[in-house]
């Protein structure tokens, strides 16, 4: 029985590196491929990630250059770009796109922190939300016989053992996070 529990983790597992990935495209004060990477560029028709259409490359820390494969996509990309909530210039030379990160002010920094803590707080739902699902399947377990009400509460114990331990972790990345935000 101890299974359900640890097979779990997979799922809480799942949910750390959606956050990873969610805070890694909060920009801070220096360049990161990470903030463009995934932003929806039409490509032949469809909407593609950016990495799969170019190249994403630092210049320097505060310098994103952007290459694409095919050059005639240097127009979709920069308009991907401009329609994102980045607002960030573009310099489309004809061969690459360079994004220079101007630096940010007080009240963006106070905006971005707020959204990392609407990111943060959608990471805790969805830990909940898993925990309510696993808890449901032991109910459903000791209802048919396959737990004692013993084990059914040992593994609750142990289940928010594990639910506790991915809230630190996603209060420790959200932490780590809004320090690079506030760092002038």
């Amino acid at each position: 029985m101890e299974r359900i529990i640890e097979n779990s983790r997979s799922e809480f597992d799942e949910i750390i590196k959606n956050c990873e990935s969610e805070f890694a495209g909060i920009r801070t004060n220096r360049a990161n491929p990470s903030m463009v990477e995934d932003l929806p560029v039409d490509y032949f028709g469809a909407k593609s990630p950016l990495k799969q259409v170019a190249s994403i490359s630092l210049a320097d820390p505060k310098t994103l250059v952007i290459s694409p494969w095919n050059k005639d996509n240097l127009v979709d990309i920069e308009k991907a770009i401009n329609d994102s909530d980045l607002n960030i210039t573009v310099n489309n030379d004809g061969n690459v796109i360079r994004l220079i990160l101007p630096s940010l002010t007080e009240e963006r920094r106070k905006e971005l922190a707020k959204v990392l803590g609407k990111k943060t707080e959608e990471a805790r739902i969805r830990v909940r939300k898993e925990r309510e699902i696993i808890w449901d399947e032991i109910q459903e377990k000791e209802k048919n016989g396959e737990l004692s009400e013993d084990d059914k509460f040992r593994m609750k114990d142990q289940l928010q053992i594990l639910v506790d331990e991915y809230n630190q972790k996603i209060q420790s990345m959200s932490e780590k996070k809004e320090k690079e935000i506030m760092e002038i």
